[in-house]
C-alpha cells in the first residue's frame, strides 16, 4: 500500500480542527481539496473521521483514540524532512574527532578547547595522531577535522585554507649560522638537517626546498627524519642540526626552549594550513559551529 504523507498532514489538521474549513484554513489550501483528502483519509483508514452532528462536526471514537498519535507520528516526520537548523550549545552533548599535525594541537589545540568549553560545555574534543599513511577516517566519517598543510584530493571532502606561513629556521643558541649577520643559501645547504615526517620521508616541505636548493646548484643533507615536530627541535637543541618549519608553529615552541629562530635564505612560498572535513557536515550545524571556532583558532597561530 503506498502512502501520501500529505494525509497525515491533513488528519492531523482535522482531528486538531474538528471542521474541514478550519483545517483548510490552517494548511493554506481550499475546503473542497480538504474535503477531498477527507474522503481519502476515510478510504484509506476504513472509518468516517468526522461526522456531522447538528452543525458541527464529531470526531469517531477511533479518530478520538489515534489524534495523539496522529499528531506524534506528523512531528516525527517533519524532523526527518525538516531537521531544526537551530543549535543550543548550552546542551549540546557531542564528541568531535580531530586529526591535526602534531605543531598545530600544540599551537592553536588549547586557543579551540578554550572556545568550546566555555560556549558548549558538554562538548568533547578528542585530538589524534596523523596516521603514517592516507587513511579513509575523514570520509568515513571516523574524523571530523583534519588540519594540516595538505590540500585533500578526494571530491567530497571539502578544504579551506585558514593560514598560512614563511618558513624559518631554527637552530640552538650558538649554533654556527648564529654568529653571522646573515645567512646564505650556500651555508644552509652546508648544514645537516633534521626533518619532520610522519610517514618518515622529506614530505612536501622538503620537496619544495630542494628543488629551489637544486635550482642554485646546491643539496641539503638530511641525517634525521622524524615524526613530529616536537621530536624535532629536541634534536635541534641538543646537536648543531637544523630544522625548517613554518614560523607560526615553531617561534612560541623555539622560545620555550631556549632556540633561535632565523630567516630562511630561499624564496619559498608561505607554507599554507588547510582545514578539511568530510562534505557530509557542509549543512550540520554543529559541525558548522566547531569549524567556525577551528577556523577562528588556527588563524591566531599565523599569518591569513
Amino acid at each position: 500500500m503506498q502512502l501520501d504523507l500529505n494525509l497525515l498532514a491533513a488528519l492531523d489538521a482535522l482531528l486538531e480542527e474538528g471542521s474541514v474549513a478550519g483545517a483548510a484554513a490552517r494548511l493554506h489550501v481550499t475546503a473542497p481539496a480538504m474535503s477531498r483528502s477527507l474522503g481519502r483519509i476515510r478510504r484509506t483508514t476504513g472509518d468516517q473521521i468526522l461526522v456531522r452532528t447538528g452543525r458541527t462536526m464529531t470526531p469517531t471514537p477511533y479518530a478520538l483514540a489515534v489524534r495523539e498519535q496522529v499528531h506524534e507520528l506528523l512531528q516525527q516526520v517533519q524532523g526527518v524532512l525538516a531537521p531544526s537548523r537551530e543549535l543550543d550549545l548550552a546542551t549540546l552533548e557531542r564528541t568531535f574527532t580531530l586529526r591535526w599535525h602534531d605543531s598545530l594541537v600544540a599551537l592553536s589545540g588549547p586557543a579551540l578547547l578554550a572556545a568550546v568549553r566555555e560556549r558548549a560545555p558538554g562538548v568533547r574534543l578528542r585530538f589524534v595522531a596523523e596516521a603514517s599513511v592516507d587513511t579513509p577516517e575523514l570520509r568515513r566519517g571516523e574524523v571530523d577535522l583534519e588540519a594540516n598543510a595538505n590540500h585533500p584530493g578526494a571530491r567530497d571532502v571539502r578544504a579551506e585554507q585558514v593560514g598560512a606561513s614563511p618558513l624559518v629556521v631554527v637552530v640552538r643558541q650558538g649554533h654556527p649560522l648564529t654568529r653571522g649577520s646573515t645567512v646564505t643559501a650556500e651555508q644552509y645547504a652546508a648544514a645537516e638537517h633534521v626533518t619532520v615526517s610522519r610517514r618518515g620521508n622529506v614530505g612536501n616541505v622538503g620537496n619544495a626546498l630542494d628543488e629551489v636548493l637544486a635550482r642554485l646548484g646546491l643539496n641539503r643533507r638530511v641525517v634525521a627524519t622524524v615524526p613530529t615536530q616536537a621530536a624535532a627541535l629536541e634534536f635541534v637543541r641538543g646537536s648543531d642540526l637544523l630544522i625548517s618549519v613554518p614560523e607560526a608553529t615553531a617561534r612560541a615552541a623555539a622560545a620555550d626552549l631556549g632556540l633561535a629562530v632565523l630567516p630562511l635564505p630561499l624564496d619559498l612560498p608561505l607554507a599554507p594550513v588547510y582545514l578539511s572535513w568530510h562534505q557530509r557536515y557542509d549543512t550540520d550545524p554543529a559541525h558548522r559551529w566547531l569549524r567556525g571556532l577551528a577556523r577562528s583558532a588556527l588563524a591566531l597561530g599565523g599569518d591569513t
